[in-house]
């Protein structure tokens, strides 16, 4: 599997200090340099998946999210949300919110997403809390 997937993507392209639409143009027509494309400096991310429960496997839609309001830090991607017929956010796939924290070190951007992650509430949200720890005991053995 090659492909570019959501939590990878919504990771990465908040580092990027480019145009991406430049980018993109420029690598269409052959013109892409790689001086061209800029990451931002000093700045780190870590994004974890607020998933419904029983994901991968069966799991059930409808489910009211709430909590989001209360996320001032962290950027938030819906991946699989939904408005019921009374106007909320509720669940609608197994992968359904992720959440991305920027911080100058990756320790600091696990405490922060984590701590965003904790805002949020749906019947059987589930999320990994091991993300992001192997690349910190990998910067500090």
């Amino acid at each position: 599997n090659v492909r570019f997937g959501d939590p990878e993507t919504q990771a990465v392209l908040p580092l990027l200090d480019s145009d991406l639409a430049a980018i993109f143009q420029s690598a269409t027509h052959g013109r892409l340099k790689p001086e061209s494309v800029c990451w931002k400096s000093g700045v780190t991310s870590v994004c974890v998946v607020a998933a419904s429960g029983g994901y991968p496997g069966e799991y059930r839609d409808g489910k009211v999210i709430t909590g989001l309001e209360k996320i001032a830090d962290s950027l938030v991607f819906h991946a699989g949300t939904g408005l019921n017929k009374q106007g909320q956010l509720v669940t609608a796939g197994g992968r359904v919110i992720n959440l991305v924290h920027l911080a100058a070190t990756v320790d600091e951007a696990i405490k922060g997403v984590y701590h965003d992650m904790e805002k949020i509430y749906f019947e059987g949200i589930c999320y990994r809390n091991d993300i992001g720890r192997r690349e910190l005991n990998r910067s500090h053995p």
